[in-house]
């Protein structure tokens, strides 16, 4: 696609602050409620600080961007793929230092694939994952969260379906798709600042009546995040460090039993999820390459940019208790406004490692409703699925080997098909297999089967069609040749007269 700023191009200083807060915003809502949702797994007995997890975010993609020297824009934030290991090693009472060690595994495992690409080379994976398996994949990360946004439209977050709730989300969405499609140069790079923006408003607008009116339904904007800032204040209501998760565990060493079963335990939960991850990884990078036009998996090469994954994530986690992986959202962001300047992406990192020390920032960050959130992820969510589907424009899908393949990672990936084994004296699983990886795995089996043992690209001809391609080829030749012959005679009477 045609880019306004490259990976390397340097916005003057004021676009570039402004860019930076605009990849912050919309990856925000997603990394801070990762820690939230950790909480409520422990019934608050343990806390995992939002603003920690903002703050690793931001150390873990300054990683990223040293290890991938600086030509991926991409922002590292808080990954939900991990909820159910958390859950798990949680449950088991693992505590602080178990979730450490976990998120330690899962980037080990990365570091681990990205010095078997270093020797081995990468062109494996591009046979594994080729255009017609790494298409509908893409297509499934923004499918599989569409979900999400929905439903933060729809419920704001919560359980009850709020008509308001929805008329939010959809006005930050067409601020959104107006100020892009028909904004000024200047306008267009800043779409999610303003569509944000406006459904902030609206929801404040809305709210405010509501407790004139004493109505509960209109009050769609809470205000607890500054309650629980300002009152009473005090001078961390202007500056707090965020609780770091590694603080807590030194703090808190009654929180978590560790041992030698533990360990073993807990590497049991979080490796496969490592390994699995990879399709994702991949199909980030491959989206992310054809926006800005480049091959990452070539140049900075998978290697280095699997380590910047795995690093990162470990840096992330110890910080902010969340393992960290590329967002979506912020490749989105990338997509929409034209803006892939690297510079954008290590500002935004600073931006939220700042940030996370200043509570008013927070707080107002806290209480951007889940429906405006709704309506900006529509946008953002649709554009990385276009952006799979895009990958597809050369797969023949008039051909029923292709159509097999494409539609067994489409079917299983949405209708949400996983693999689990084991399980525990709760009932809660073992070991989950996520819908991404077995979608992937049953479109790389299906290939194979549809190919007689080929990784086909869905792009070749098929050798049985290759003769009827050449004879089809042929009779155009002669047909062209024919009407050449023809139209000679009636050149020389035109000359003639």
């Amino acid at each position: 696609m045609k880019l306004i700023y490259d990976v390397q191009d340097r916005p003057p200083m004021g676009e570039t602050i402004i860019f930076a807060f605009q990849q912050m915003i919309a990856i925000m809502a997603a990394t801070l409620l990762v820690p939230m949702i950790m909480t409520g797994f422990t019934g608050g007995a343990l806390y995992f600080d939002p603003a920690a997890a903002l703050c690793g975010a931001g150390f873990g993609t300054i990683v990223y961007i040293l290890f991938t020297k600086g030509k991926s824009p991409v922002f590292l934030g808080s990954s939900f793929t991990f909820l159910g290991a958390y859950a798990a090693t949680l449950g088991a009472g693992y505590g602080y230092w178990g979730v450490i060690l976990g998120i330690a595994f899962a980037g080990l495992v990365y570091v681990v694939i990205a010095l078997i690409v270093k020797f081995v080379g990468s062109k494996w994976v591009n046979k594994i994952l080729p255009p017609i398996i790494i298409g509908p994949i893409v297509a499934l990360i923004g499918l599989s969260l569409s979900g999400t946004a929905t439903d933060w439209s729809m419920n704001n977050g919560g359980s009850t379906y709020n008509l308001l709730s929805v008329l939010c989300a959809i006005v930050t969405f067409l601020v959104i798709v107006l100020v892009s499609v028909r904004g000024g140069k200047k306008l267009k790079l800043i779409p999610f600042i303003i569509g944000i923006g406006a459904g902030y408003l609206l929801a404040l607008i809305l709210t405010l009546i509501g407790i004139a009116a004493d109505s509960e339904y209109m009050q769609i904007l809470s205000f607890d995040s500054f309650k629980a800032a300002f009152s009473p204040f005090k001078f961390t209501s202007i500056l707090d460090y965020p609780k770091f998760t590694f603080l807590l565990a030194i703090q808190n060493p009654e929180a978590s039993h560790i041992d030698g079963a533990a360990v073993a335990a807990i590497a049991l939960i979080f490796i496969p999820i490592g390994v699995v991850e990879l399709a994702q990884h991949v199909a980030d990078h491959k989206n992310l390459g054809n926006i800005i036009n480049k091959d990452l998996i070539s140049e900075p090469g998978l290697d280095r940019t699997l380590l910047g994954d795995g690093v990162g994530s470990i840096v992330g986690g110890f910080f902010g208790g969340a393992a960290n992986t590329t967002y979506g959202e912020s490749i989105g962001c990338v997509a929409i406004t034209g803006n892939a300047s690297i510079i954008s992406i290590f500002f935004a990192a600073i931006g939220c490692i700042v940030l996370s020390f200043f509570t008013p920032f927070v707080a107002l960050i806290n209480s951007i409703p889940k429906c405006v959130m709704g309506g900006a992820c529509i946008a953002l969510y649709g554009f990385i699925a276009v952006s799979g589907l895009q990958m597809l424009k050369k797969v023949d899908l008039g051909n029923n080997k292709n159509l097999f393949v494409v539609s067994a990672i489409l079917v299983t990936g949405i209708g949400g098909l996983v693999l689990n084994f084991g399980h525990k004296e709760d009932g809660s699983t073992i070991i989950q297999i996520s819908t991404l990886a077995v979608a992937m795995i049953i479109g790389i089996i299906t290939n194979l089967i549809a190919h007689k043992g080929k990784m086909a690209t869905g792009e070749e001809i098929e050798d049985e069609d290759a003769g009827l391609a050449a004879a089809v080829e042929g009779m155009e030749a002669v047909v062209t040749n024919s009407e050449t012959i023809i139209d000679e005679p009636a050149k020389v009477e035109d000359k003639a007269e």
